[in-house]
């Protein structure tokens, strides 16, 4: 959300910064309506002192048995008590089209998010690792032979329909052991606080990070107005929402294991064989809301968190910065890490680490109290895959495939697995 006031000090630095965004002269409507809300507010405040001073008259007029002058003060009275409820109660519904508006606008990009149009213009800014060279032709995921009966599409079609599975066997337990090795590393090794968070919630909180107004059809809401989650972003970030913190208990830093649950709206007919792209899947999120002037570093942190987690499964990556063709609307600036997939011969996305300056704050009211006791001000939320479990599985199953339609499992997995690092070709642990 945006601050009007600094939205009618310099309109068209909003403007510019919207145009970025594909919209074009935004602050005229908002700044149209902002003025006729605060003129019906000091129109209400002048109707106000007029009711004063005619009450503080009508005891004078009764006194000098001035009747006509006493039953004009009287109505006048009357007539301004009810200007103002209708003045009042005008601007209450223009201050909600006003934050109707503001909630329906995208942030403001920071100035290094490069210019482009989509995907294909994402500017690289990192890499590690070099894809494997296999001496067969490689396959995917679900292609494989030990996967095939631990990957049951099928089933999860029967239960559910199209973009669910049933992961059973040895491959549900890999995949258990690989969102376990992300919350110990998080834990352990970055520092975040775990948390176990609802995966419904109220409808303002969904509106508090931005899923809503605009992005409704992308999730699910039950028949009594709870919503699914799209990620743990919702709920940990919203364990601030209309708190005022100490400025000394910043930095918050969490991270939380969940199901996630998104209709896939905007992607019809994408990816819909295996398990990269799916309605209900499991994440490690990353959250952090710390101080502005912390903002920046910790941006940076995440995404070595994030990157630190393929880097101890080996698994090749490359980290780019969002073009604003390819910006999420709630976001400043976001950091995509995506994973090499052999099966596929790409890198695709398995994280993205983002920072909303206090734009989600805002929506929120999430402020600080400053050490030195000054006004509170709005915090700065971040966020990040830290991973998404399902693609994880996808590119350990992938990166480590054999000839033979074996896996050999990153070391870092044995604690988890009781020291069995290879998925066999008959779908077994050894």
């Amino acid at each position: 959300m945006h601050d009007i006031k600094a939205i009618r000090e310099n309109p068209e630095a909003f403007d510019a910064a919207m145009s970025r965004r594909g919209l074009s002269g935004v602050s005229s409507g908002l700044l149209a309506l902002d003025a006729d809300r605060r003129a019906k507010i000091a129109a209400a405040e002048e109707a106000k002192a007029e009711q004063n001073k005619a009450s503080k008259e009508v005891g004078a007029a009764k006194a000098k048995g001035d009747e006509a002058e006493f039953e004009r003060l009287r109505a006048l009275v009357a007539d301004k008590k009810a200007e103002i409820a209708r003045l009042n109660d005008e601007a209450k519904e223009e201050d909600a089209r006003l934050a109707e508006m503001l909630m329906a606008l995208p942030n403001v990009l920071y100035d290094d998010v490069p210019v482009g149009a989509d995907e294909n213009d994402n500017v690289e800014i990192h890499r590690w690792g070099t894809p494997a060279t296999f001496d067969f032709t490689p396959k995917e995921h679900y292609e494989l032979a030990g996967v095939v009966q631990g990957m049951d599409f099928e089933a999860g079609a029967k239960i559910s329909g199209a973009r669910f599975v049933v992961l059973k066997g040895a491959v549900a337990r890999i995949h258990r052991a690989l969102a376990q090795f992300m919350l110990d590393t998080h834990v352990d090794k970055h520092g975040l606080t775990e948390a176990i968070t609802p995966v419904m919630v109220r409808e303002e909180m969904m509106y508090g990070t931005g899923q809503l107004p605009k992005f409704g059809e992308d999730s699910y809401k039950t028949t009594n107005g709870w919503w699914l989650i799209p990620t743990a972003e919702v709920t940990l970030t919203n364990l601030v929402n209309g708190e005022t913190v100490n400025e000394a208990d910043l930095p918050m830093r969490y991270a939380a294991h969940t199901q996630c649950f998104r209709s896939e709206a905007g992607s019809a007919g994408r990816d819909t064989a295996g398990m990269l792209r799916q309605h209900q899947f499991e994440k490690v999120e990353m959250v952090s809301i710390v101080h502005p002037d912390d903002s920046e570093a910790e941006h940076t942190r995440m995404t070595t968190q994030a990157q630190n987690i393929l880097e101890a499964l080996n698994l090749p990556y490359r980290t780019v910065k969002l073009c604003d063709g390819d910006m999420g609307f709630g976001m400043k600036r976001t950091h995509d890490i995506e994973v090499w997939l052999p099966g596929q011969d790409k890198y695709r996305e398995i994280s993205s680490v983002s920072t909303a300056g206090d734009y989600q704050a805002r929506r929120m009211n999430a402020r600080f109290k400053p050490k030195d006791g000054g006004k509170p001000e709005f915090v700065h939320t971040l966020n990040g895959s830290g991973l998404a479990v399902g693609r994880c599985l996808i590119a350990v199953l992938e990166n480590g495939q054999n000839a033979d339609g074996s896996v050999t499992l990153p070391e870092v997995l044995s604690r988890y697995l009781n020291g069995k690092l290879t998925l066999t070709a008959d779908g077994q642990l050894a």
